[in-house]
């Protein structure tokens, strides 16, 4: 810094190192201080003060986290589908009771792995039967009859 600004330079490679981060972060947050940090790069190349230039930051960056960024995050929502993911990506699948299923217990076999499970409700599914996971609670499928609709027409064999 020299005679109350701060070389341009210094603004843009704050910028850049905030673009290169919000990659990792995905927020759109280090983004709008990115944009920010670009405007007070501009007022320093144009012989700003450096109140000037901090000022710049602050509406800049504030003006984009509250104008622009709910936008952003709205648009690149309904552009990209919500793909679920880990257990959520469970429901709705086929499974087959590998141990009898009650509202207490039991296991099944589903899409290759063998996960503990419960009976959604007062309902007992013997050994082969089809279940569908109607929802995941902690590290239990809880399952239904199969002959709701399925994400996933796979049908997994039984253990040997």
């Amino acid at each position: 810094m020299s005679g109350g600004t701060m070389d341009w330079y210094w603004w843009i490679g704050t910028a850049l190192i905030l673009v290169v981060v919000e990659m990792v972060s995905l927020d759109l947050v280090l983004m709008m201080f990115a944009g920010g940090a670009v405007a007070a790069g501009v007022g320093s190349a144009l012989g700003a003060d450096l109140a000037v230039q901090i000022l710049l930051f602050g509406v800049v960056s504030t003006l984009l986290l509250f104008a622009i960024r709910p936008w952003l995050l709205k648009y690149l929502r309904q552009r990209t589908p919500l793909t679920e993911t880990n257990a959520a990506a469970q429901v709705g699948r086929i499974g087959v009771v590998v141990a009898e299923v009650t509202d207490d217990g039991g296991r099944i076999k589903l899409f290759g792995e063998v996960w503990s499970a419960r009976s959604a409700g007062d309902v007992t599914y013997p050994l082969g039967s089809d279940v569908v996971v109607v929802r995941i609670d902690g590290a239990t499928a809880i399952v239904g009859s199969a002959d709701a609709p399925v994400k996933e027409p796979h049908r997994p064999e039984l253990p040997a």
